[in-house]
């Protein structure tokens, strides 16, 4: 069965069969499912974060609650309970329905700890960083599908990345230990967006040429995290306080 769409013939049963890569010896057809499939659950994700940081920015007894001595015991437990949904959502990836359940309470803590950081800041940078977050997302996205369709490889990148996390982190701990003032945590700030935007790249390479069709949920987590990382860096950027 075929239809006439956008001036090219195109085969409705087997679709335009047009490969993402050079060399692609995959059917195209479940790789082009398989990406769909990774980034509607990434707009999900993303809807249900954006619900739950602005509910909490707009109520603000939430933004007085955090303040005190029981809302830090909250973000504390938050925190925790994070974690140990990330850890369990990889450990069940595999095995439905548990896989989008642990999804499910991974982004709703994420989400809350998004929320939290957002009570601190100004309408204004909450608005910039999330604009420009989308507007380096999607620039980022179509320039790793454009390379890869010109046959450009990312997977270079895996050793620089891990050095950078590491010496990232290493940073942020020395500037927990240490204060720096604003102009350090600007370059902190950054340091994570040029890192999470090497790591957008990075993941949406993985997810055209190296992820198995059963790798969604870790596609999906290792995007929706470079996303809020991104976020949170441009945040630290940019971002000024509440006032």
């Amino acid at each position: 069965m075929a239809s006439y769409y956008a001036g090219q013939n195109v085969d409705l049963e087997k679709g335009n069969g047009e490969k993402l890569y050079p060399g692609m010896m995959e059917s195209p057809q479940m790789r082009w499912a398989f990406v769909r499939k990774i980034y509607s659950i990434l707009f999900v994700q993303l809807l249900i974060t954006f619900g739950v940081a602005l509910a909490m920015y707009l109520v603000e007894p939430v933004g007085r609650f955090l303040r005190t001595r029981d809302g830090l015991a909250v973000v504390i437990v938050v925190t925790v309970l994070m974690v140990i949904f990330c850890i369990t959502m990889h450990c069940v990836a595999h095995i439905h329905p548990w896989n989008y359940i642990f999804m499910f309470l991974f982004t709703i803590s994420m989400a809350g700890m998004v929320g939290v950081v957002c009570t601190q800041k100004s309408g204004e940078s909450l608005l910039l960083a999330a604009g420009l977050t989308a507007l380096i997302f999607l620039a980022l996205t179509v320039f790793t599908f454009v390379a890869a369709s010109f046959g450009f490889d990312f997977s270079f990148l895996a050793p620089f990345l891990l050095c950078a996390t590491l010496l990232l982190i290493t940073f942020g701990f020395i500037r927990m230990l240490f204060p720096m003032g604003h102009i350090w945590n600007q370059v902190y700030g950054f340091l994570g967006a040029m890192l999470f935007s090497a790591f957008i790249i990075y993941d949406t390479d993985n997810v055209i040429k190296r992820f198995d069709y059963d790798q969604y949920i870790e596609a999906a987590a290792a995007l929706y995290m470079d996303i809020i990382n991104l976020f949170l860096s441009l945040l630290e950027l940019f971002g000024g306080p509440r006032t």
